[in-house]
């Protein structure tokens, strides 16, 4: 028992030096490149600490007593209360070319049309402002066994609306996250929910690649600052451009 008791202890130190490491890279890119009036977004229980120069409002499309029942995970957990109710994919009442700033952490992957969230973003942010977003990397969370989400299948998505693939989605999150005995009811029962789960996956390459075809295909104003692999995460840094 001393010895299984120890073997905790140094995992637990393990865990915990890791997650150090994450956020003092998320802190050190967000004092380089968060500044003037922004927002984050799905903020939850880990918002993202501001630098001194940075002023932020939270974005979520609840509020505190919504988000806690629709994810009772995080009952126990303080959540950021929000200052603006709205759909981060839309940021339908956020008016155009007011921010400097958009902080989507571990948001993006929960959109299920991620060219126009890009595109969302970008439209409220002033030429020069910046989205700051952590993504997870499928190959060290529990999307390890599900495939990549394809530049073809975003474009197909992003042309006829998601809802052509929005159930495949929810099978794929039963069979390879929760592992469902029964599949078909699983999905079913999450999609009825509206359960915000991860619509796609990527790797750090595979983002990149996505990341090029906004530019080149979609026209989308952004060129990139950063893209920097932090662990289970990597961090992206994206800043609008005057133009298309």
């Amino acid at each position: 028992m001393p010895a299984l008791l120890g073997l905790r202890r140094r995992i637990g130190a393990l865990i915990d030096e890791h997650a150090r490491r994450t956020m003092r890279v998320r802190n050190a890119l967000a004092k380089e490149y968060l500044a003037g009036d922004g927002v984050e977004i799905g903020a939850l229980h880990r918002p993202l600490p501001m630098p001194p120069r940075a002023r932020v409002r939270y974005v979520d499309r609840m509020s505190v007593d919504g988000l806690r029942r629709h994810y009772p995970e995080l009952g126990s957990l303080n959540l950021v209360e929000p200052d603006i109710i709205d759909d981060g994919e839309r940021l339908g009442t956020i008016a155009d070319g007011s921010l400097d700033f958009v902080v989507a952490n571990h948001f993006i992957e929960h959109t299920e049309e991620p060219l126009a969230t890009i595109a969302n973003q970008l439209r409220v942010l002033r030429p020069g402002g910046v989205i700051f977003m952590a993504v997870p990397d499928k190959r060290h969370t529990f999307d390890l066994d599900r495939e990549v989400t394809t530049i073809e299948h975003l474009a197909r998505d992003h042309r006829e609306g998601p809802a052509v693939s929005r159930a495949g989605h929810y099978e794929d999150w039963a069979r390879h996250v929760d592992r469902a005995v029964d599949v078909p009811a699983r999905a079913r029962e999450l999609m009825e929910q509206g359960y915000s789960i991860h619509f796609h996956v990527w790797t750090s390459e595979a983002f990149a690649e996505l990341l090029e075809y906004a530019r080149r295909e979609e026209r989308l104003p952004f060129v990139v600052e950063e893209l920097v692999p932090n662990g289970h995460e990597f961090i992206v840094v994206l800043r609008r451009s005057a133009s298309a």
